[in-house]
Protein backbone atom coordinates (compact mmCIF):
# COMPACT_ATOMS: atom_id res chain seq x y z
CA UNK A 1 0.00 0.00 0.00
CA UNK A 2 1.36 3.58 -0.58
CA UNK A 3 1.48 6.16 2.05
CA UNK A 4 0.44 9.48 1.34
CA UNK A 5 1.87 12.58 3.42
CA UNK A 6 0.48 16.45 3.64
CA UNK A 7 0.87 19.07 5.84
CA UNK A 8 -2.24 21.62 6.32
CA UNK A 9 -2.99 23.66 9.23
CA UNK A 10 -6.57 23.21 10.88
CA UNK A 11 -7.33 25.54 13.69
CA UNK A 12 -4.40 27.56 13.36
CA UNK A 13 -2.24 23.99 14.41
CA UNK A 14 -0.26 22.84 11.72
CA UNK A 15 -1.27 19.03 10.93
CA UNK A 16 1.43 16.75 9.41
CA UNK A 17 -1.41 13.50 7.58
CA UNK A 18 -0.26 10.11 6.74
CA UNK A 19 -2.44 8.04 4.90
CA UNK A 20 -1.59 4.65 4.28
CA UNK A 21 -3.89 2.74 2.20
CA UNK A 22 -4.08 -0.68 2.88
CA UNK A 23 -4.72 -2.57 0.12
CA UNK A 24 -5.42 -6.69 0.12
CA UNK A 25 -7.76 -6.96 3.16
CA UNK A 26 -10.10 -9.35 2.12
CA UNK A 27 -12.43 -11.89 3.86
CA UNK A 28 -11.04 -15.38 4.82
CA UNK A 29 -13.01 -18.11 3.44
CA UNK A 30 -16.33 -16.92 3.82
CA UNK A 31 -15.66 -16.24 7.19
CA UNK A 32 -15.64 -13.14 9.58
CA UNK A 33 -12.63 -12.88 10.03
CA UNK A 34 -9.67 -10.86 7.49
CA UNK A 35 -6.39 -11.73 5.99
CA UNK A 36 -4.17 -8.82 5.74
CA UNK A 37 -0.07 -8.54 5.37
CA UNK A 38 1.99 -7.84 7.85
CA UNK A 39 2.49 -4.06 6.13
CA UNK A 40 -1.09 -3.42 7.16
CA UNK A 41 -0.83 -4.58 11.16
CA UNK A 42 2.09 -1.95 11.44
CA UNK A 43 0.30 0.82 9.87
CA UNK A 44 -3.07 -0.13 12.30
CA UNK A 45 -0.35 -0.07 15.31
CA UNK A 46 0.76 3.66 14.73
CA UNK A 47 -2.83 5.02 13.19
CA UNK A 48 -4.00 7.68 15.56
CA UNK A 49 -7.31 7.26 13.59
CA UNK A 50 -8.87 5.36 10.83
CA UNK A 51 -11.01 5.95 7.71
CA UNK A 52 -12.58 3.08 6.07
CA UNK A 53 -13.70 3.60 2.44
CA UNK A 54 -16.09 1.51 0.57
CA UNK A 55 -18.10 1.64 -2.78
CA UNK A 56 -21.93 1.64 -2.25
CA UNK A 57 -21.72 -0.22 -5.59
CA UNK A 58 -19.91 -3.06 -4.11
CA UNK A 59 -21.83 -4.32 -0.70
CA UNK A 60 -18.00 -7.19 -0.42
CA UNK A 61 -16.14 -3.63 0.39
CA UNK A 62 -19.26 -2.72 2.73
CA UNK A 63 -19.49 -6.50 4.02
CA UNK A 64 -15.07 -6.67 4.84
CA UNK A 65 -15.62 -3.37 7.47
CA UNK A 66 -17.03 -4.92 10.58
CA UNK A 67 -14.37 -7.61 11.09
CA UNK A 68 -11.70 -4.88 9.58
CA UNK A 69 -12.80 -3.12 12.89
CA UNK A 70 -12.74 -5.93 14.57
CA UNK A 71 -9.12 -6.88 14.20
CA UNK A 72 -8.27 -3.20 14.95
CA UNK A 73 -10.37 -3.14 18.18
CA UNK A 74 -7.84 -6.55 18.95
CA UNK A 75 -4.59 -4.59 18.32
CA UNK A 76 -6.20 -1.29 20.17
CA UNK A 77 -8.04 -3.20 22.38
CA UNK A 78 -9.42 0.18 24.94
CA UNK A 79 -8.11 3.11 22.44
CA UNK A 80 -10.73 5.29 21.46
CA UNK A 81 -9.51 6.59 18.13
CA UNK A 82 -11.80 8.18 15.77
CA UNK A 83 -13.14 6.44 13.09
CA UNK A 84 -14.68 7.79 9.46
CA UNK A 85 -16.87 5.93 7.25
CA UNK A 86 -16.62 6.82 3.87
CA UNK A 87 -19.41 5.81 1.31
CA UNK A 88 -18.09 6.58 -2.19
CA UNK A 89 -18.90 6.47 -5.59
CA UNK A 90 -22.09 8.67 -4.29
CA UNK A 91 -22.79 9.23 -8.32
CA UNK A 92 -23.62 6.13 -8.69
CA UNK A 93 -26.91 5.67 -7.10
CA UNK A 94 -28.69 3.20 -9.60
CA UNK A 95 -26.22 1.16 -9.13
CA UNK A 96 -26.20 1.06 -5.34
CA UNK A 97 -25.65 -1.86 -3.30
CA UNK A 98 -25.42 -0.58 0.28
CA UNK A 99 -28.15 1.77 1.02
CA UNK A 100 -27.17 5.12 3.67
CA UNK A 101 -29.25 3.79 6.27
CA UNK A 102 -27.07 0.52 6.70
CA UNK A 103 -23.75 2.88 5.97
CA UNK A 104 -24.89 5.32 9.04
CA UNK A 105 -26.17 2.50 11.14
CA UNK A 106 -22.44 0.33 10.91
CA UNK A 107 -21.19 3.86 11.61
CA UNK A 108 -23.02 4.47 14.62
CA UNK A 109 -22.37 0.74 15.96
CA UNK A 110 -18.51 1.28 15.45
CA UNK A 111 -18.87 4.21 16.89
CA UNK A 112 -17.67 6.68 13.86
CA UNK A 113 -19.01 9.17 11.57
CA UNK A 114 -20.55 8.56 8.29
CA UNK A 115 -20.27 9.93 5.09
CA UNK A 116 -21.18 9.52 1.40
CA UNK A 117 -19.14 11.39 -1.44
CA UNK A 118 -18.32 10.83 -4.78
CA UNK A 119 -14.39 11.26 -5.69
CA UNK A 120 -14.78 11.63 -9.47
CA UNK A 121 -17.64 14.63 -9.42
CA UNK A 122 -15.57 16.14 -6.29
CA UNK A 123 -12.62 15.81 -4.06
CA UNK A 124 -14.69 18.86 -1.54
CA UNK A 125 -16.43 15.67 -0.02
CA UNK A 126 -13.80 14.07 0.57
CA UNK A 127 -11.78 16.80 1.69
CA UNK A 128 -14.52 17.95 4.16
CA UNK A 129 -14.52 14.33 5.36
CA UNK A 130 -10.90 13.91 6.27
CA UNK A 131 -11.00 17.65 7.53
CA UNK A 132 -13.62 16.46 10.19
CA UNK A 133 -11.36 13.53 11.39
CA UNK A 134 -8.13 15.77 11.57
CA UNK A 135 -10.41 18.42 14.02
CA UNK A 136 -11.57 15.07 16.38
CA UNK A 137 -7.68 14.23 16.08
CA UNK A 138 -6.76 17.27 17.06
CA UNK A 139 -9.44 17.63 19.80
CA UNK A 140 -8.59 13.97 21.30
CA UNK A 141 -4.83 14.45 20.99
CA UNK A 142 -5.19 17.80 23.11
CA UNK A 143 -7.27 16.07 25.63
CA UNK A 144 -4.40 13.76 26.74
CA UNK A 145 -2.73 16.57 27.94
CA UNK A 146 0.27 16.56 25.77
CA UNK A 147 0.64 12.43 27.23
CA UNK A 148 1.19 10.17 23.95
CA UNK A 149 -2.25 8.38 23.53
CA UNK A 150 -0.62 4.24 23.83
CA UNK A 151 2.56 3.24 25.07
CA UNK A 152 3.98 2.22 21.11
CA UNK A 153 7.33 2.74 20.54
CA UNK A 154 6.74 1.90 16.61
CA UNK A 155 8.63 4.06 14.28
CA UNK A 156 6.28 5.60 11.93
CA UNK A 157 7.04 4.41 8.05
CA UNK A 158 8.44 7.62 6.11
CA UNK A 159 6.93 8.68 2.58
CA UNK A 160 9.38 7.21 -0.27
CA UNK A 161 11.35 10.25 -0.87
CA UNK A 162 12.58 10.12 -4.79
CA UNK A 163 16.05 11.95 -4.43
CA UNK A 164 17.03 9.37 -1.09
CA UNK A 165 15.76 6.14 -2.75
CA UNK A 166 18.31 7.70 -5.67
CA UNK A 167 20.98 8.77 -3.49
CA UNK A 168 20.66 5.27 -1.71
CA UNK A 169 20.28 3.21 -5.40
CA UNK A 170 23.77 4.84 -6.53
CA UNK A 171 25.21 4.32 -3.13
CA UNK A 172 24.36 0.46 -3.27
CA UNK A 173 25.33 0.65 -7.19
CA UNK A 174 28.38 1.89 -6.53
CA UNK A 175 29.49 -0.09 -2.94
CA UNK A 176 28.85 -3.28 -5.64
CA UNK A 177 31.45 -1.95 -8.06
CA UNK A 178 33.54 -1.32 -4.75
CA UNK A 179 32.96 -5.36 -3.90
CA UNK A 180 33.14 -6.25 -7.40
CA UNK A 181 36.41 -4.40 -8.27
CA UNK A 182 38.29 -5.64 -4.89
CA UNK A 183 37.76 -9.57 -5.52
Amino acid sequence: GALYSRKFTIDGEQISLQVQDTPFVSLEDDTDSICCQEQINRSIYWADGFVFVFSITDYESFRLLRPLHQHIRRIHPNANIPLLLMANKGDLLRARQVSSKEGLQLATELGGTYCEVSARESCEGVHEAFQQLCQELSRSSSSCNGEKRRGLHLVRPKSPNMQDLKRRLKQALTSKGKSATAL
